[in-house]
């Protein structure tokens, strides 16, 4: 994946109304276009590319979310593109794999669903530091999930979960332009 074909992906993207993704989606293009270095996870100023995964259960209205172990908050899974992972959506893929286990349908196309820029506090030798994240939207093979070490806990989320789970609006409207009944 090069930079200019990940602006490509970006530039296709429809935010709708939603001001903040609108918002995100022009600072993700600055970056690809002006980083020599987009996917390193070693650029911190102004960050770096990472990708997520937002999964839908294979048969009932709830999304896979993770408690992250760092950050304690329910997000998605995700993180850093590696340079072997073959596209964007598929770094989203491999984080999800990676921290909960789950299997994701290879025959439900892979659809970018959000984009979200955000800060990451300071740790170890990693200056506070933004995340120009690219949310991809999955469908699940089986509802199995598992917990790791980065998702102590993981969960089928509802809609009605979502203001007791404290779920970021930029994840409520990703979930939302997938057609999901949430």
């Amino acid at each position: 994946m090069t930079a200019s074909d990940a602006a490509e992906l970006v530039q296709r993207f429809d935010p709708g109304a939603d001001g903040a993704a609108r918002k995100s989606q022009e600072l993700v293009l600055g970056l690809l276009r002006q980083s020599s270095a987009p996917f390193s996870r070693n650029q911190f100023a102004p960050g770096h590319i990472t990708c997520t995964a937002l999964v839908l259960h294979p048969t009932q209205p709830l999304v896979l979310m993770m408690h992250h172990h760092r950050l304690h908050r329910w997000l998605l899974p995700g993180g850093h593109v590696e340079p072997e992972d073959l596209s964007l959506a598929a770094a989203a893929a491999r984080e999800a794999l990676e921290e909960t286990n789950v299997r994701i349908d290879a025959g439900v196309p892979s659809v970018l669903a959000g984009i979200d820029v955000h800060g990451i506090p300071p740790k170890k030798q990693e200056p506070y530091h933004l995340h120009h994240d690219l949310i991809w939207s999955f469908r699940a093979v089986s509802e199995k999930i598992e917990t790791s070490d980065e998702a102590p806990r993981v969960m089928w989320a509802s809609g009605a979960e979502a203001d007791q789970l404290q779920i970021a609006e930029s994840i409520r409207q990703s979930i939302y332009r997938t057609g999901l009944a949430w």
